[in-house]
C-alpha cells in the first residue's frame, strides 16, 4: 500500500493504513489525535512497523521518553522485510528516542535525498535542529535546516505540509515576508494546520506587527482543538503579542488559563513557555509576576542534576533564578560546571555562562551579568529554539546593559533591532539610553512615539508606571 505521498506502507490491513495516514496528517499539522490513530492502526495490525515508529514520535513530543523508546524499539523489531523508506524512518526515530539526535541527522539527510516526499522526516530534522540536538550545537543551524528544506522543494511544490515546514525555515533565516506568504498559503489549503498558524505568528512577531498578530491569534485559536499539545505554545505566542502592546492583563489571563503548569501537564513541556513569559514580566515591569515561580521551578528541577538539551537548561536557569531557589541554583551550576570541566564544549561556551548571567541579573549584579552574557550572545543560536524563543535571552542582555549603564552598547544593540522592525518596547529602551546620556531632545521625540504606540496599554501595570515616571523626568 501507499500513502498520499506515494510512499510505501507495509501492512495487509486497509484499516491500519487508513488510520496511519489520518494520524500522519494530524501529526504534520500538530493537531490533536495522531497518537490515537496510530494506536488504533496497531490494534488493526500489530506488526505495522511504521505505525509503531510514528507512535514513538508522538511520545517524544509528549515528553514520554520511556514509552517512546519502547515503541521505537518495537518498530525496529518489526522492520525486517519492510520497505527501505520505512526502515530508515524507524531507525531515525529510534535514534531520536534514545538521545542520539546527532546520529539521526545524517541519516535524515540521506533519507530525504532518496525519499524527498517523506515530509515527516523533514519535521523530525526540524525538531532535532531546533532542540539543539545536532552535535554540540551549531550557530548556523537555521541555515542547515533551510538548505535541507529547499533541497526537496521541487518534489513538494503545493503540498500544504511541506509549505508550512518551509515557512518556518524561511522566517528563521530572516526571510520573513516570504515565510508569511507561505504560511498563509498552507493555512488556506489546510485551515486546521497549526504548523502554518505558528509561522504566521512568527512572521508577525518578527515584523513587529503585534496588533495584527493579536487579531490573528484571537480569531484562529478558538477554531483549533484545545486538546492539542500545541495549543499551549500558540497561546504563548498570543500572550507575547498582548505583552508587546502593553496589555498585561490580557497576557496574564492567557497565562492563567492556557499556559501555566498548574493548568497543563506538569512536565518539561510546560517549562519553556512558562519560564520565558514569567521572566519577561519580571524583567519588563521590574516586579514579581502575580503567579507562582515555584510551580515553574518544580518542572525545572530535573535540570539541577540531569544532563539535557541546552534549550531546556537555558529555561531552567530562568526558572531557578526567578524563584530565587538558592539550593537549586547551586546544584544546577555545580552540574554545569562539572560537565564543562569534563570537556563538554556547548556547556562550557554557552550553557554555563548563560546560566551564570541570568542568575547574576536576577540577583541585581548587572555588571557580572554583562560579563557572562556578552561572549554567549554571538553564538546564542547554539542552544536551539526559534528566534522568538531566544529573544528572551537577548532582552536580558539588553536590560543588563541598561541597568549597568553601559548605554553605548545598549544603543548599538537597539539600533540593530529597530532597523529590523518597529518595537515600542525597544523605543522605550532607547528613551532610557537617550535620557541616560543627556540627549533629552531625542528622548522627548522617542517618548512621543512610545506614548502613541502604547496608548491602549494597561495604565495600572508597573511598566506603564515606569513610563509615566520617565515622562516626568525627561519633561
Amino acid at each position: 500500500m501507499e500513502d498520499r505521498f506515494g510512499l510505501p506502507m507495509t501492512t495487509s490491513s486497509t484499516t491500519a493504513a487508513a488510520l496511519c495516514a489520518e494520524g500522519l496528517d494530524l501529526l504534520l499539522e500538530n493537531n490533536y489525535g495522531p497518537a490515537e490513530r496510530f494506536q488504533k492502526a496497531i490494534e488493526a495490525d500489530e506488526g505495522f512497523s511504521l505505525a509503531h515508529a510514528l507512535l514513538a514520535y508522538t511520545y517524544i513530543q509528549a515528553a514520554k521518553p520511556k514509552e517512546a523508546r519502547q515503541s521505537s524499539q518495537r518498530a525496529l523489531e518489526l522492520s525486517g522485510g519492510i520497505s527501505k523508506r520505512e526502515q530508515q524512518q524507524a531507525q531515525a526515530i529510534a535514534l531520536w528516542a534514545n538521545g542520539k539526535g546527532p546520529e539521526a541527522i545524517p541519516l535524515i539527510h540521506e533519507h530525504l535525498a532518496e525519499f524527498p516526499r517523506d515530509i515527516n522526516m523533514l519535521r523530525v530534522a526540524q525538531r532535532l535542529y531546533s532542540l539543539g540536538c545536532f552535535g554540540s550545537g551549531v550557530p548556523d543551524f537555521p541555515n542547515h535546516l533551510f538548505n535541507l528544506t529547499k533541497s526537496i522543494e521541487s518534489q513538494n511544490s503545493g503540498e500544504w505540509s511541506y509549505v508550512a515546514a518551509c515557512a518556518f525555515a524561511h522566517h528563521e533565516v530572516g526571510l520573513v515576508e516570504v515565510a508569511l506568504t507561505m504560511a498563509e498559503q498552507s493555512l488556506a489549503a489546510r485551515p486546521t494546520n497549526a504548523v502554518a498558524a505558528h509561522s504566521v505568528a512568527h512572521a508577525h512577531f518578527e515584523m513587529g506587527n503585534n496588533l495584527v498578530g493579536t487579531e490573528f491569534m484571537a480569531d484562529w485559536l478558538p477554531t483549533f482543538d484545545k486538546r492539542a499539545q500545541y495549543y499551549v505554545h500558540l497561546s504563548w505566542h498570543h500572550a507575547l503579542f498582548e505583552l508587546a502592546t502593553g496589555h498585561y492583563k490580557k497576557a496574564y489571563d492567557l497565562y492563567d488559563t492556557e499556559i501555566r503548569p498548574s493548568v497543563i501537564a506538569k512536565n518539561t513541556l510546560a517549562l519553556n513557555d512558562s519560564a520565558s513569559l514569567m521572566w519577561r514580566w519580571q524583567m519588563y515591569a521590574g516586579v514579581t509576576p502575580p503567579f507562582s515561580w515555584e510551580e515553574v521551578c518544580s518542572i525545572a528541577s530535573g535540570a539541577t542534576n540531569s544532563p539535557g538539551p541546552a534549550f531546556r537548561d537555558a529555561h531552567a536557569a530562568l526558572a531557578l533564578a526567578g524563584s530565587e531557589d538558592e539550593q537549586g541554583i547551586d546544584c544546577f551550576l555545580e552540574r554545569l560546571t562539572e560537565a564543562a570541566n569534563n570537556g563538554d564544549p556547548l556547556i562550557a561556551e554557552v550553557s554555563l555562562p548563560l546560566a551564570k548571567g541570568i542568575i547574576a541579573f536576577a540577583q541585581g549584579d548587572y555588571a557580572e551579568a554583562v560579563s557572562q552574557l556578552e561572549p554567549v550572545f554571538p553564538q546564542l543560536a547554539r542552544i536551539g529554539g526559534s528566534h522568538a524563543q531566544r529573544e528572551v535571552f537577548e532582552d536580558t542582555m539588553l536590560e543588563a546593559y541598561l541597568k549597568a549603564e553601559e548605554f553605548e552598547k545598549a544603543e548599538d544593540m537597539l539600533r540593530t533591532r529597530l532597523k529590523k522592525r518597529e518595537s515600542i518596547r525597544d523605543t522605550y529602551r532607547m528613551v532610557q539610553v537617550q535620557n541616560g546620556t543627556g540627549h533629552l531632545n531625542e528622548a522627548r521625540t522617542s517618548l512621543a512615539t512610545v506614548t502613541q504606540g502604547w496608548k491602549g496599554a494597561d495604565r495600572a501595570s508597573a511598566e506603564s508606571a515606569s513610563l509615566a515616571s520617565l515622562i516626568e523626568e525627561v519633561g
